[in-house]
């Protein structure tokens, strides 16, 4: 992820927990709750990046913030309002915390329960200012991620930026194939294509994870297509670093890189590159075997890489499929 995009995030999400706790606060204190302060702990506790992270710790907090509150009765009952009673409820707790996975709740729900200690009982009036302190502050914290939206010109701009590269690292190795000799084809626009994909990646899940009404994992798909088609490009890449001479095949395979560089995009169905490869395949097949043993080597490198190419617009193939791509897009 770039830093700068990372910083304004940050900056964006230390804002909004702030703000939560400070409402929290002024909202307990204004019904005149005791230890208001909690609410606002509660809130920054509660705050999370993204809409469904923030719901499902909520729903787990409100379950452990329930199971919490018979404990503490069971062990202040059995062993008065005492540190030993708040010791054992601890260990209960922290344990059943630790197997349900609990942990962010553990230290927000027992400072809550500490408050029972304070106040030496667990009557309806103690019992309800912890109850509301946890529901201002859970509630505060839900609230200042209701408004957050998928960011889809971020990703429509990333998915773009991916799909550029990969076209650059395919008319790259088409030079390639015709020019051995080409000495600044060192492999560093995969490291620019992996960054690209890595926050792409996480664009796509923060998006799917800020919606609540529907699974729309189509960016997310995309770009893990796009992800396997980069690792393929590498693989390619690295014997084509090993071919020395320029077979007779290569031109056409050249030829065929270039021609999948120029109609790459996120609509092609690839239908039509892949018949042209299939074309392709067979009359390379029909063309004579070399004689020298370099050329060999160098031609059955190109096979590799053939396969590899074969492999890459089958996975884009295979998406479009499964994503009911509209078969009349062009190409």
């Amino acid at each position: 992820m770039s830093v700068k995009f990372d910083k304004k995030k940050n900056i964006t999400h230390a804002v909004k927990i702030s703000l939560a706790a400070i409402i929290a606060i002024l909202l307990a204190e204004a019904l005149h709750l005791q230890f208001a302060v909690s609410a606002g702990i509660v809130a920054i506790l509660s705050v999370a990046f993204t809409k469904r992270e923030t719901i499902q710790t909520a729903r787990n907090r409100f379950i452990a913030f329930a199971l919490a509150l018979i404990i503490a009765a069971v062990c202040f009952n059995l062993f008065g309002y005492s540190h030993f009673g708040f010791f054992v409820y601890l260990i209960m707790f922290i344990v059943i915390c630790q197997f349900m996975g609990w942990n962010s709740a553990m230290a927000m729900d027992s400072v809550l329960i500490s408050h029972f200690l304070t106040l030496k009982n667990m009557g309806i009036q103690a019992l309800s200012n912890e109850i509301a302190l946890f529901i201002i502050g859970v509630g505060i914290g839900i609230f200042s991620n209701l408004f957050l939206h998928k960011d889809t010109d971020y990703m429509a701009k990333m998915k773009q930026e991916t799909d550029a590269l990969i076209k650059q690292a395919l008319h790259r190795m088409s030079l390639r194939i015709m020019n051995p000799q080409m000495v600044d084809y060192d492999g560093s626009c995969f490291e620019t294509l992996r960054k690209t994909i890595t926050e792409a990646s996480a664009q796509a899940h923060a998006n799917y994870m800020n919606q609540l009404s529907k699974d729309d994992v189509e960016d997310i798909e995309y770009i893990a297509m796009r992800d396997k088609q980069s690792d393929i490009l590498y693989e390619m890449y690295k014997h084509l670093c090993k071919i020395e001479t320029v077979p007779v095949t290569a031109e056409l395979l050249s030829d065929f890189f270039e021609r999948v560089s120029t109609q790459y995009s996120m609509e092609n169905t690839v239908e039509g590159l892949l018949n042209d490869f299939r074309k392709l395949d067979r009359q390379m097949k029909e063309m004579p075997l070399p004689v020298q043993r370099k050329e060999f080597e160098d031609r059955a490198r190109l096979f590799t890489i053939m396969r590899g190419m074969e492999e890459f617009l089958n996975l884009k193939k295979e998406y479009m499929m499964k994503n009911d791509a509209n078969p009349d897009k062009g190409e």
